[in-house]
């Protein structure tokens, strides 16, 4: 437990490179793939620091509506299943702008399984954390702008986006859902433009994050001038000495 606070203690200072606006656009090239079973629980849920509270139950429908709303779309010719046991969370609650508003946050581990195998694919599970998307809801921080709910499904779709990614990357190295060769140059060219437009948004983010770190940085000098003005305006001048 004092692991997942830590690491969503840290992810507070992490902006999400993902960007999940891209369900009306064709699903990334996955193969064979054709989500049968999609299964998420939430045995060991913690909430993190300055967190609104969710239940398990609430984090499970919309963990499991988001990966529908991603996976759904894949009509390939063998069947996978994706089990997604989330881990921790913080929903932000409202704070002092620019200088006090936290990020909110999730984790959660993801297995697939072959049902024709009837085995894992992946050994251990794979780790997925996720930050809230930077946007004019959120540089302010999302305590302040979203309900809990709009909060959960932002944090939802993103996770669903990034184990889209993973996969993309694991049917590149590992061939997970190529029947042989055929596919592999189009499983090459769908990691090449994931890769592309994760560096785009990542620029974008830091773009982004640039104004606000500067505003963050001046907050301070500006407070004190403002106090420099109040007490000036208080009475709290200095003598006059005449000019020889």
């Amino acid at each position: 437990m004092l692991r997942i606070f830590a690491m969503l203690a840290l992810m507070m200072t992490v902006t999400a490179c993902t960007n999940p606006d891209d369900l009306d656009e064709a699903p990334v090239y996955l193969g064979d793939f054709n989500l049968a079973h999609n299964v998420v629980v939430a045995p060991n849920l913690t909430r993190g620091p300055a967190s609104r509270e969710a239940t398990k139950e609430e984090w499970i429908e919309a963990m499991t509506g988001a990966i529908d709303e991603r996976f759904r779309r894949y009509e390939g010719d063998r069947l996978y299943h994706l089990g997604v046991s989330i881990e921790g969370y913080v929903l932000a609650v409202p704070g002092v702008p620019l200088v006090m508003s936290p990020r909110s946050a999730l984790i959660l581990r993801v297995t697939v399984w072959d049902d024709a195998k009837q085995e894992k694919l992946n050994a251990e599970p794979h780790q997925v954390t996720v930050v809230e998307s930077m946007s004019a809801n959120t540089m302010l921080g999302s305590g302040l702008t979203q309900t809990k709910a709009q909060q959960m499904r932002n944090l939802s779709r993103n996770a669903a986006k990034l184990i889209q990614n993973w996969l993309v990357r694991e049917n590149v190295d590992k061939g997970w859902f190529e029947g042989g060769e055929a596919g592999r140059a189009e499983a090459k060219a769908a990691l090449e433009a994931l890769e592309a437009a994760e560096a785009a948004q990542a620029e974008a983010d830091a773009l982004e994050q640039a104004p606000q770190e500067a505003d963050v940085q001046g907050a301070p000098a500006a407070e004190e001038a403002d106090a420099q003005s109040a007490a000036a305006d208080d009475g709290d001048t200095a003598e006059l000495v005449p000019a020889e």
